[in-house]
């Protein structure tokens, strides 16, 4: 009988829940709260684009690097910073051409930019295309390690490199060729203005929402998780 009466105080002590002292916010500081949550939004916004598409570029670099995929306008920007800087060589780098290929003669962007720099005037010597290797994934990196591995092979001694790519992409290039490069070349990088949406207000179009989102997205996994991507 004491064993049975024991088991039932026992059981008659479990309990399932309880009642326990909780901190939470005033309305003095929900308001605080609040206000600083809209204030990081606002911040974020109108200077994530200058974030990403950073430039800071080395005035005494030898050699101008520019992404191949970069549209006509960029391949202009890039052929006047390298006519008004002190550069030695412009070197284009880029992938397999999704289309075209079968008109244009070329197979990759890396040679259809040395071309056009050509076209428009540069001298032929003074061009280098270093195409990428077909990849299905990590393009950037790719370009960039073959560009860093023909530089190991190749004659040319220098000590910088200024990047020249386009728009929010710069912040992440320039994150892979320094991971590569760094500490033996000295890496500066120039963005170029796309003329896709209004950078100032990139919020005020879809193109310009799909463009820091993804772009955001993608340079937050590079510089957390896999700079290789």
């Amino acid at each position: 009988m004491q064993i049975k009466n024991r088991r039932r105080q026992n059981f008659t002590k479990i309990k399932l829940i309880k009642r326990q002292e909780m901190w939470t916010l005033t309305a003095q500081g929900w308001a605080i709260a609040i206000a600083l949550i809209a204030y990081l939004i606002f911040f974020t916004i109108t200077h994530i684009h200058s974030f990403l598409a950073v430039t800071s570029p080395i005035k005494s670099a030898e050699v101008l690097v520019v992404e191949g995929w970069l549209p006509d306008y960029a391949i202009e920007e890039a052929l006047s910073e390298f006519q008004n800087g002190s550069y030695r060589q412009i070197i284009s780098t880029g992938g397999t051409l999704g289309k075209g290929s079968y008109l244009t003669g070329y197979n990759n962007f890396a040679d259809v930019s040395a071309a056009t720099f050509i076209k428009l005037g540069l001298e032929a010597e003074k061009v280098i295309a270093v195409p990428t290797p077909s990849v299905v994934k990590d393009r950037s990196y790719a370009s960039a390690a073959e560009f860093h591995r023909w530089l190991s092979n190749s004659n040319l001694q220098i000590e910088s490199i200024n990047l020249f790519s386009l728009d929010v992409h710069t912040r992440r290039s320039w994150l892979i060729f320094k991971k590569l490069l760094n500490p033996g070349i000295k890496v500066g990088v120039i963005a170029a203005k796309t003329q896709d949406y209004e950078p100032e207000k990139w919020w005020g179009s879809s193109q310009g929402v799909r463009t820091i989102l993804d772009e955001g997205i993608a340079y937050i996994y590079a510089r957390f998780l896999n700079w290789k991507a």
